[in-house]
């Protein structure tokens, strides 16, 4: 619990010193169940860090432990962990089939916990293979959860993935109102990660808009936020910003581009935000029909 709590927080090393005794610690004792209870922090861990492999290997640890004690809301929780490095490996098909077979397990047993986990693996994938639809159809019912249960995190994750799908739908003023509002409740958290997600969202906003410069800005703010806390957006999960990125450069050119990104990264995240201007509501004229180019996905957590 004390882990979950420093990961909802974005203290990772707390998350690592903590979760890295108690593993020690449960396997001196041989005591699985206690073991077992370390897989998420330290999988979440490795997740951030981008080293996928290892993620991978503990969820499956965990699986069997969790298989070998006969419990399987542990068992859904691991399954859905299984699912999101496949998502960020681009296995897409093997994490759409672990997310299902962690939501049918979940609603076997009531447990609410392991179903949301599997519906935002469903939701993130529904986005990376361009079905928006079904992404936000997901991504909605959570946050409307969320915001029932007051749980931050969730609601920063659901907010910043229907701005995503706003923007490539070409909205780029719901895009920038969904992003706005998720930077909100993570600074009300003290989430760095949190925050720079929320100005990577409104970069895309601002490129979608035709704003290339403030996007070039934003990503720079987002940037140096990751790099506070040692987190820096491993590859799996930099499709937003790099498909953001590429939109500014194309049209800023890259000195230019370059000098925009350094100017926002000697921003404080809050002054970032305060910067960035909504675009007008609706379609943004020549913006990219509903579903087309390409799509990413983000996990703060």
């Amino acid at each position: 619990m004390r882990a979950r709590h420093a990961i909802a927080h974005g203290d990772l090393a707390a998350v690592r010193r903590d979760s890295e005794r108690s593993a020690q610690l449960f396997r001196e004792l041989g005591d699985e169940w206690g073991q077992l209870q370390t897989v998420f922090p330290l999988a979440t861990l490795s997740e951030i860090a981008g080293d996928y492999a290892e993620a991978a290997r503990l969820h499956r640890e965990g699986l069997a432990i969790a298989e070998r004690l006969g419990l399987r809301t542990e068992a859904s929780k691991r399954l859905s962990g299984l699912g999101r490095i496949a998502l960020l490996t681009g296995d897409f098909a093997q994490a759409r089939t672990a997310h299902e077979q962690a939501l049918r397990l979940a609603h076997e047993h009531s447990f609410r916990s392991g179903e949301l986990d599997a519906r935002i693996g469903l939701g993130l994938g529904a986005r990376r293979e361009g079905d928006l639809e079904g992404a936000e159809r997901h991504m909605r019912e959570l946050l409307t959860w969320f915001r029932g249960a007051d749980y931050g995190p969730g609601v920063t994750l659901a907010l910043a993935e229907l701005g995503f799908a706003a923007e490539l739908r070409g909205d780029a003023a719901a895009a920038h109102a969904l992003h706005a509002e998720g930077f909100d409740v993570a600074l009300g958290l003290g989430d760095a990660r949190a925050m720079a997600l929320a100005l990577e969202g409104l970069a895309g906003a601002a490129a979608t808009a035709g704003q290339h410069r403030a996007a070039a800005t934003l990503l720079g703010a987002a940037a140096t936020a990751r790099a506070s806390v040692g987190a820096p957006l491993p590859p799996g999960e930099r499709r937003d910003v790099d498909r953001v990125s590429a939109a500014a450069r194309g049209h800023l050119g890259e000195e230019t581009y370059t000098t925009a990104f350094e100017e926002g990264a000697r921003l404080s995240p809050e002054r970032a935000r305060d910067q960035a201007t909504s675009p007008a509501a609706g379609p943004t004229a020549g913006s990219r029909p509903p579903g087309s180019g390409p799509t990413g996905t983000h996990t703060p957590r």
